[in-house]
């Protein structure tokens, strides 16, 4: 009987743990599926709510490194200038795992349906909790 106890109380703690962890995961997955949403509804400044506003955010492409939140919303403007640019952004995400209590990585590809032709690659988001909120401090997209 006492066996059987400490395996029930191993599984709720166990459990317990397991929900707080897939809570914030959800947030992440979350966060992510409005920036598709955002994106797909041509809202370039909502889809930029998933990244840390900051001077240290750091962006990582195709053209080198952006530092900040300003700079990346600039150059995403300038790259996708109207809808028929951006066309319809898709999100598959291959590994989503925290790292530690704040931090969380994401790796996933991205996939853009446009009539000029499609655009795809892959990324890795490192997210950290910033006063309670998930967001993106680092993006390499390629």
């Amino acid at each position: 009987m006492k066996n059987l106890f400490i395996i029930i109380a191993l599984f709720i703690t166990q459990f317990t743990f397991a929900q707080k962890v897939d809570k914030d995961l959800e947030a992440i997955k979350e966060t992510l599926s409005r920036q598709e949403r955002a994106w797909n509804t041509g809202n370039l400044d909502d889809f930029m709510n998933g990244y840390w506003e900051s001077d240290n955010l750091l962006f990582i492409g195709k053209s080198g490194v952006t530092n900040g939140w300003q700079a990346t919303l600039d150059n995403y403007k300038k790259s996708y200038p109207n809808t028929d640019a951006m066309g319809k952004l898709t999100f598959t995400l291959i590994k989503v795992e925290k790292l530690s209590k704040n931090v969380a990585l994401v790796i996933g590809k991205w996939h853009l349906s446009r009539t000029k032709g499609d655009l795809q690659g892959h990324f890795s988001l490192t997210w950290k909790k910033i006063n309670g909120k998930w967001v993106i401090i680092a993006d390499h997209s390629s």
